[in-house]
C-alpha cells in the first residue's frame, strides 16, 4: 500500500502522514525534508543554492535514516529548501530515492508537494490536504509560540502565501492536486476530525 499526501505548508499534511503510517503499519517519509537537507548541506559549506550540479551531488550522499527534523525545521532552511525544490536535476534525483523509499515492503505513506502527480502516481490513494492560509498561519504560530519561539502572525501568514504561490507556480512538479487525488480541507477540523477524516478515506479507497 502507498499512501500519497499533498498539500500547502502547515495544511497538517504532515501529522496525518505519521499517524496514518502508525494507523497501517507503514513507513513514513516526509520527502520535504529530503530537500531541506540538501539545502542544510550546502548552507553549511556555504555553498550556493542555485549550483545544480553541486545539489544533485548532495542528493546522492543523503541518508534518509539521519534525517532530523529539529533541525531541518528551521525557518532559513525551509526559505532554502523552497528554493532548491525549483531545480530540474535535483528533483529528478529525489524522486528517484523517495520512489525507490515508496516501493520497498510493505509500502509507505509519502507527503509533499508533488507525491500523487509525480512521485508515487500509481499510489493506491491519493490526498490533497489543504487549508486556508489564514488557518495555516495561525497554526504555525501557536506551534511556535508553544515552544517558547517568537512568532508574528502576519509575517508568517505572508510567507506562506510566497511559498504557495512558488510551489504552485514552478515549472517543474509545481504543487497541484491529482486528479484522482481526495481533498481534505482542514480549515475546520481539529486533529482528530482530520485524522478520522482521512482513515475512512483511505479504508474506503482499499475496500473500492
Amino acid at each position: 500500500m502507498i499512501i500519497a499526501i499533498d498539500g500547502p505548508a502547515a495544511s497538517g499534511k504532515g501529522t496525518l502522514a505519521r499517524r496514518l503510517a502508525d494507523h497501517f503499519g507503514l513507513r513514513h517519509l516526509d520527502t520535504g525534508l529530503t530537500y531541506r537537507a540538501v539545502a542544510a548541506a550546502l548552507l553549511a559549506k556555504g555553498l550556493p543554492l542555485g549550483d545544480e550540479k553541486i545539489a544533485v551531488e548532495m542528493a546522492r550522499h543523503l541518508d534518509l535514516a539521519n534525517m532530523d527534523k529539529s533541525v531541518l525545521s528551521a525557518h532559513e532552511i525551509g526559505e532554502a529548501a523552497s528554493r532548491v525544490a525549483t531545480l530540474a536535476a535535483l528533483r529528478t534525483e529525489l524522486v528517484k530515492l523517495q520512489q525507490r523509499f515508496a516501493a520497498a515492503p510493505p509500502g509507505a505513506v509519502l507527503d509533499g508537494r508533488d507525491i500523487g502527480t509525480v512521485v508515487c502516481p500509481n499510489a493506491t490513494v491519493k490526498l490533497f490536504v489543504t487549508a486556508s492560509p489564514e488557518a495555516r498561519a495561525r497554526r504555525r504560530t501557536d506551534e511556535l509560540l508553544s515552544k517558547g519561539e517568537q512568532a508574528d502572525y502576519k509575517s508568517i501568514l505572508e510567507d506562506l502565501k510566497r511559498r504557495d504561490a512558488r510551489d504552485s507556480q514552478r515549472t517543474v512538479a509545481p504543487m497541484k492536486q491529482a486528479r484522482d487525488a481526495h481533498l481534505l480541507d482542514t480549515t475546520e477540523m481539529d486533529i482528530e476530525t482530520a485524522f478520522q477524516a482521512a482513515v475512512d478515506i483511505v479504508t474506503q479507497a482499499c475496500d473500492a
